[in-house]
């Protein structure tokens, strides 16, 4: 089968090579599946940079991408919830990640079926976003009726995250450029804040919750608007002890992360808030919930632009350097 894989690490190259590789075989829990549309995340960028090698290490050369939609070929004799030609989408485990290839194999823990409406392109960009914002509201204990930030939310991870967070039972707020207004509200926000005209830092207090996606100097002033108590998860600062140890990475990465990211427990230790980071894992169930609430809002994610498995290299230096109103996926499967 086709792949693109990482061949090595390299700060100032992303691009990965297109090359023929065995097709996956399938153990007692596994489901083998033809891979429609993977969609293409900075994450992937990140990978090839080598810079997530601390919380996972890949063995090098590794098959790329994270997250796909596509159709069960074959089952494992102990899967119970799939059947062949069962419409699946996943992100797939750190540890087993490889959705830029023509087929992948995978746990079915993994795998949730894709609702009806969606079509392949716009499936392909729900699992790995939507399953960031269900572990950070988790990681949050968020509570019905309380109050989230979002910042940047007219971008694809807040077209994501605001409908879930509304299911959820949150009172949404978010900031971003003035011309996606109508859209963000249309999701569900109960006040947009042009970030070109107001600071958010001035018009907001006592905020029950944070969502951070946009990181460097925002952190800090995103915690300036929490409540004593309140909650900041980012997807964008820095990894921390509590983020290392949550992971179960070896003793000796819990006090290299530990130091890293000790500028923002004190940081959040200023404000009387708890600051965590998160890394989006595989999850099946959540996933699941996530297609639920999906087929009941028909929610539509946002798609910027769809590239063919040739264009791989294209589709990762888009998202490392082009202005995106939504996800960048590949076809892998005409």
């Amino acid at each position: 089968m086709k792949v693109a894989q990482v061949e090595q690490y390299n700060k100032k190259n992303i691009s990965v090579g297109l090359v023929n590789i065995d097709k996956p075989t399938i153990g007692n829990k596994d489901v083998l599946i033809k891979v429609l549309v993977a969609g293409v995340n900075p994450l992937d960028n990140m990978i090839s940079r080598g810079e997530v090698k601390m919380i996972v290490p890949y063995k090098l050369p590794v098959v790329a991408g994270n997250e796909f939609v596509g159709i069960v070929e074959q089952v494992g004799t102990g899967v119970s919830r799939f059947k062949v030609n069962d419409r699946v989408f996943a992100r797939l485990p750190l540890d087993k990640i490889g959705a830029f290839a023509e087929f992948v194999s995978v746990d079915e823990d993994a795998l949730a079926k894709v609702p009806e409406y969606l079509s392949d392109i716009e499936a392909a960009a729900v699992p790995l976003t939507a399953l960031t914002i269900m572990q950070a509201l988790e990681l949050m204990k968020a509570e019905s009726g309380k109050t989230i930030f979002i910042s940047g939310g007219t971008g694809s991870v807040g077209a994501m995250a605001i409908p879930i967070a509304k299911a959820k039972g949150l009172n949404v707020i978010t900031n971003g450029s003035i011309e996606n207004k109508e859209r963000v509200l249309e999701l569900g926000v109960s006040r947009f804040i042009d970030y070109k005209t107001e600071d958010y830092t001035r018009v907001l207090s006592n905020v029950d919750y944070v969502l951070d996606t946009l990181g460097g100097n925002e952190t800090e002033k995103q915690m300036t608007i929490l409540k004593k108590g309140g909650k900041l998860v980012s997807l964008r600062a820095m990894p921390n002890g509590a983020f290392a140890k949550r992971m179960n990475l070896p003793k000796w990465k819990q006090i290299v992360l530990g130091i890293a990211g000790r500028k923002f427990d004190k940081l959040a230790n200023k404000y009387g808030i708890t600051y965590d980071f998160i890394f989006v894992e595989s999850n099946g169930k959540q996933l699941q919930e996530v297609a639920n609430i999906f087929e009941s809002l028909k929610i539509k994610p946002s798609i910027d632009t769809v590239y063919v498995f040739e264009e791989v290299n294209r589709a990762l230096d888009k998202v490392a350097n082009g202005h995106s109103k939504g996800k960048t996926v590949i076809v892998i499967d005409k």
